[in-house]
């Protein structure tokens, strides 16, 4: 599936230059434009922003909770193939995940923790996340015995349902959520549709509360284009597939779970 935009209008260039190849002059010239004109919009105008800010701020980040029984946290920062192939761990953007889960880790000694995160379908037979994972976190100074791995699930859908099938929070504990903020909302939705109403703890945010203070050049723009458009692609799908407890989850059912701030002003999570 194409969900890139850049792929999108890179695939009307061509399109368009073989229309002229082939006499289409007025069509192929026209769909030339159209791919240079949304190239042009993407470097000038902020609309990675406009895309990006509604994802990160679904669920915005809040202080951290004074207990915490327990902490999920999603794949896809480990590049499992590459990890194997190179012998050490390899991550992606995604890392911020990997960073926030070993310091919540050390913050709250007594939770328990579980990393979900298995192959890819592109993967080779062999590379899970869960099981690079498995020889990280240890280095991390974080005690095997706390861990437990979901090592089999491919996507969000199977991180959900084979969590479920791990953990069981019962009424007053509070069970952490992480992963990127722009993969919240979808990963809310379907946690919440496999029957686990977890708190919501964002990390890895790429986009500002703010004016944007920094340019990014047109291929950051582009990569977070595709990122976002991952995500509203993934919601709408996940939503008629049934995998997903609303189109666009929203926190309204965490409201009445308020959050009690540590005293510890150093456990409050950095975007």
């Amino acid at each position: 599936m194409i969900d890139s935009p850049g792929e999108w209008l890179l695939a009307l260039c061509v399109l368009g230059v073989l229309l002229l190849w082939a006499g289409r002059l007025r069509l192929g010239r026209s769909l030339i434009s159209i791919a240079v004109l949304c190239f042009a919009l993407v470097a000038v105008l902020p609309v990675e922003e406009w895309v990006v800010r509604p994802l990160e701020e679904r669920f915005p980040a809040q202080p951290n909770p004074a207990k915490v029984d327990g902490i999920v946290v999603l794949g896809g920062a480990i590049e499992a193939a590459l990890s194997v192939d190179r012998g050490q761990a390899q991550t992606n953007d995604a890392a911020d995940r990997l960073l926030q889960f070993a310091v919540l880790a050390h913050t709250y000694p007594d939770a328990k923790l579980v990393y979900t995160g298995g192959p890819l379908p592109s993967a080779p037979a062999g590379a899970r996340e869960a099981d690079v994972a498995q020889d990280l976190f240890p280095a991390l100074g974080i005690d095997p015995a706390r861990l437990q791995y979901e090592a089999q699930s491919r996507t969000t859908f199977e991180n959900a349902a084979f969590t479920h099938r791990m953990i069981h929070p019962v009424a007053g504990e509070t069970w952490l959520l992480m992963t990127s903020a722009m993969h919240m909302p979808r990963a809310v939705g379907t946690f919440r549709a496999a029957g686990l109403d977890l708190l919501p703890y964002p990390v890895g945010f790429k986009s500002f509360h703010g004016p944007v203070t920094h340019q990014y050049n047109l291929i950051d723009r582009l990569h977070l284009l595709h990122l976002a458009a991952h995500e509203w692609i993934g919601l709408a799908v996940y939503r008629l597939r049934g995998q997903s407890s609303a189109l666009f989850p929203a926190p309204e059912a965490l409201e009445d779970k308020p959050v009690e701030a540590a005293d510890n002003p150093a456990s409050t999570p950095t975007p």
